[in-house]
Order: structure tokens, then sequence, then C-alpha cells
């Protein structure tokens, strides 16, 4: 797909996103809005996926380790094919498929149900891990909160992907620099987040705009060094394409109005 085809997606996304929140009247727009481009380029581009066959064994594998960005992830899904877009309707709802976080048992190409920060990126590590000892051409994608990385976790699971030399891992970090309660630096900060990245033994791409489709495909891409796991540090805006919930913290998990649905989706036709 071309990057003005993809640009389209990621608006029509972006449309999704703010509709099941503001009907549900919950969920996550921010942080959801901030991955747009990442899982919009991986999923038409680069995944060897197929919504005719969700189950194929031979698959690429993605784990949103940060789950409850699942607004994205479900909008995504539905315009790759995966799912139907009725279900947006039923988002957050009790006994919809389409949950707060992801359920792999209940939602077609969902590979992991994930909600739990910082337990994404080690299941991520065992489905390489099982693609290597089964000799096996998968690739395996996971996305990261930047702020998900102040957990432990993460990075025993870095240094794992590291030690069992799994170059067909490729880690993204969402770096929109807030979480729920502020900025990273406020809470827990994250230091020199590229050298610590290297110092665990990964491959770094650094994206200076995580929302430049081009440059992500570029770093999708690029081939990793042999036996070392790739991570890309994309540097994103949280709430990106709607004016009033750009770098703003308050939008971490709150949804909007029936006055701020209409002004992001004018926004959006803009």
């Amino acid at each position: 797909m071309t990057t003005a085809e993809l640009s389209q997606v990621c608006r029509q996304v972006r449309r999704d996103i703010i509709n099941m929140t503001a009907n549900a009247g919950s969920g996550h727009p921010g942080g959801s809005l901030s991955v747009t481009e990442l899982m919009t380029s991986l999923f038409f581009n680069h995944m060897r996926i197929d919504p005719k066959d969700p189950k194929n064994p031979d698959r690429d594998r993605f784990v949103l380790s940060k789950g409850h960005c699942a607004p994205c992830y479900y909008a995504v899904l539905a315009e790759r094919g995966f799912i139907d877009r009725s279900e947006f309707e039923n988002f957050r709802q009790l006994h919809s498929i389409l949950q707060g976080h992801p359920d792999s048992k209940k939602v077609p190409g969902v590979d992991a149900s994930t909600g739990s920060l910082g337990q994404g990126c080690s299941i991520a590590v065992g489905m390489a891990l099982g693609a290597k000892l089964q000799k096996k051409d998968i690739k395996v994608y996971t996305i990261l909160g930047d702020g998900e990385c102040q957990e432990g976790q993460i990075w025993e699971a870095l240094m794992s992907a590291a030690h069992f030399k799994l170059d067909n891992l490729t880690v993204i970090i969402d770096n929109n620099g807030l979480q729920i309660d502020g900025s990273n630096d406020e809470v827990m900060s994250l230091g020199d987040l590229p050298a610590k990245v290297r110092a665990f033994g990964l491959h770094l791409i650094e994206l200076p705009d995580g929302h430049d489709l081009d440059a992500i495909d570029a770093a999708l891409k690029a081939p990793t060094e042999p036996g070392k796991p790739k991570c890309i540090l994309a540097h994103t805006v949280k709430g990106k394409g709607i004016s009033f919930m750009e770098n703003q913290v308050g939008w971490h998990g709150k949804a909007p109005n029936a006055e701020q649905r209409a002004q992001a989706l004018k926004e959006l036709e803009d």
C-alpha cells in the first residue's frame, strides 16, 4: 500500500478511535492515537497475515503490550478485514468481543491477551524463541509504551531476547513522553533510553518522528544485525491528530464527550 493510501487508512483509524471511546464513554484515546501510524504500517505493509486464515501457524505475530490502546488495534484489524466494523458499537460493553483490553480468545487477529503492563514483551520473546526452536520463518512484533518501560519485566525480556539471539523479534517503543499520572520524567525518568536499549544488546533504530509513514516503513524494512533483536524507538505525540488532545496527559484514559467528538471528527475531515 502506498504512503498516500496508508495515510487515508490512518485517518479512518483515528475516526474509529474517537467514535469507539465516545460511544463507550470510556477508553484510552491518547495512546491509541500515538500508535496509529506504527500499527497501520505494520499490519498493512509488513506482517505476513491473512484475515481469511487468522490462526495460520506460519503467520507473523503481534503483541500489543500496551493493551489499553486496544481502540487502535481494533480499528486497524477492521480496516485489514479481521473483524466487522459493526462490533465497534459494542466496545467495552458486557459480553462484547471488543473489551477494553484485547482478548485473543474472542478477537480474530489478536495473538495475545494483554493489559497488565510489562508482560507483553515477555510473551513476544516467547513467541520469537518458539519460532527459532521450530526453525520457522516467523517474525514477531510488539509495541511497548514508554511509561511501561518502567516495569522491570520489560528489561528481563529484552535481556532474554538478546541472550537467545532473537533476530526475528522487533520491539517498538511508543515514546510519547506521557503516562497516566504525568510525564515520564515526573513519574519515573527513563534516563538515556537509547543507551539502555543498546546496552541490553538490541539493534536500535531511532525515529525522530514516529508518525512519518516513510520513516516507519524504512525502519521496519531495515535489516537487523545477525543474532540481534531490533528495537524501533519511535518519538510520537500522545493524542496525535486531534489538536486539543495532543500532548495532553489528561487524554490518557478519558473519552471525548459529544461536543469534543464532533470537534475531533471535524478536524479529521479537514
